[in-house]
């Protein structure tokens, strides 16, 4: 009797993860398709005389979702502890699912002027509206269904999802860049041109199939157990920061891990995408399979440090994280950099007669050889291995460092500004600080090296053993 109730234990808690990571997954795959799509998104929505203003234009659209995600977390998280987990974040996803499919719509610039970048600037504050509510519902949800000393593992499964959504984000855009058309330049015009909106229109299908699985699912034992007993919060937010203690721990988990992570995950993946790109001046394609190749070998170390900081505690495994990336993202990036330019002078085409050097035009982009393209693979793949360790194990210590009456609302905030924040304005700010100081390529590595240095101190000294693995029920 006891082995069948195992056996129906691990099948449940399988099916909660299953459902909510892969609601999850299609939030972050809708979230992220529209930074994927930047350069492309600039000349459909905005006015194509200056093309550097309609990309900044883009990218200051892309940033105002992450801007409004702590405002999610307030929204969304208020209704989370009050409601319920699983129907808010069911809200969430069809929210999220809606807006992406809506911005797949719009139409262009060219045929509605100025009406086109206000429609998508509003579809994409939803999205972050959304993407604030969602990761929260959806840690806590899993985190309520598993046993205390397994938190870090079956949470770990929904820390996977992020990087996945971005993988498949990526995939899809390839996929359909190349697939338009038997010859490749006239696949990629047409998706220049209409082509694009194919990923955005596809959230819909994906959207409907997690929402039918979703709704099938059951609230969280750990609420449902709390409203039957009328134990639920009645103000959410004046109990998660009005009261001293629990403001304190919220502040401490921004400042001693989401902020230190935040600027982590950002780095490895979307920085080194951009680096790689716009520094490197690496092959479009090139670029982004690097990153599907890493994204790929480092996924499954998500839950290898998660289920690691059940047995020795979230804490260590984060600062460890954090202190690599301190301390090698310059030498790393510097060797991205330097295969890349030895790439470039391979490229220089020499004329045997009269031996003089005919150097690439400015914006032609670098084709690195396979040797070199491996190398490039390794490299990023090490910056993932940091995103796994600083994010594998922090939906479990989130969790577990507030009560369940408020935790939804305490835990899902300072998430969102460590990652929303601090962590999104990663790229804009280091390339910023690269076109302040030309002289130095490396130079925007200076605000993830400061930011995870100082999240480091502050989590080293005040996250005590006591916190690292506080079963708060």
């Amino acid at each position: 009797m006891a082995a069948t109730t195992t056996a129906s234990s691990s099948k449940g808690i399988r099916s909660v993860i299953w459902a909510s990571s892969l609601g999850t997954l299609i939030e972050w795959y809708d979230f992220y398709i529209f930074g994927s799509l930047a350069t492309v998104i600039a000349t459909q929505f905005f006015p194509k005389s200056d093309p550097t203003a309609a990309l900044l234009s883009v990218l200051a659209t892309f940033a105002a979702g992450f801007i409004v995600r702590p405002f999610g977390a307030l929204v969304f998280g208020r209704i989370g502890d009050l409601v319920g987990r699983k129907y808010t974040f069911l809200l969430t996803l069809i929210i999220m699912g809606g807006s992406t499919f809506c911005i797949g719509l719009v139409p262009s610039y060219e045929s509605i002027g100025f009406a086109a970048p206000i429609i998508v600037l509003v579809l994409r504050l939803l999205q972050g509206l959304a993407l604030g509510g969602e990761y929260g519902g959806a840690a806590t949800y899993v985190a309520e269904h598993a046993p205390p000393g397994r938190r870090g593992f079956y949470t770990s499964w929904i820390q996977t999802t992020a990087t996945l959504g971005l993988f498949v984000s990526l995939g899809v855009i390839l996929l359909t860049r190349h697939s338009l058309d038997s010859d490749p330049a006239a696949s990629i015009a047409k998706f220049n041109d209409w082509g694009w909106r194919i990923p955005f229109l596809l959230s819909i299908v994906l959207v409907g199939v997690s929402v039918y699985i979703r709704l099938k699912m059951h609230e969280s034992p750990l609420f449902a157990k709390l409203k039957s007993e009328g134990k639920t919060s009645t103000n959410p937010l004046k109990e998660s920061f009005a009261h001293k203690r629990n403001l304190k721990m919220v502040l401490l988990a921004l400042f001693g891990a989401t902020m230190g992570q935040g600027v982590v995950w950002y780095t490895g993946q979307f920085y080194a995408q951009s680096f790689l790109e716009n520094t490197c001046k690496l092959d479009f394609d090139q670029s982004r399979t690097i990153l599907i190749w890493a994204i790929l070998f480092a996924t499954p170390f998500f839950v290898v440090f998660g289920a690691w900081s059940d047995r020795i505690g979230r804490k260590w495994i984060m600062i460890a994280g954090m202190v690599l990336a301190v301390f090698t993202y310059r030498p790393l990036f510097g060797t991205m950099l330097d295969l890349t330019d030895a790439s470039k002078s391979r490229m220089e085409q020499v004329d045997v007669h009269s031996t003089s050097v005919v150097q690439p035009p400015e914006n032609t982009k670098t084709v690195v050889d396979t040797s070199t393209y491996w190398k490039l693979v390794g490299i990023v793949f090490i910056l993932i291995l940091y995103v796994t360790m600083v994010y594998g194990p922090i939906a479990a210590f989130l969790v577990e460092l507030f009560p369940t009456r408020i935790r939804y609302t305490s835990m899902s905030l300072p998430y969102h500004i460590g990652n929303g924040v601090f962590g999104g304005l990663t790229p804009f700010i280091a390339t910023l600080l690269t076109t302040m100081h030309v002289g130095d390529k490396l130079v925007g590595l200076w605000y993830p090296i400061i930011i995870a240095g100082v999240s480091c101190l502050i989590g080293g000294v005040y996250l005590t053993a006591k916190l690292d693995r506080n079963v708060n029920d």
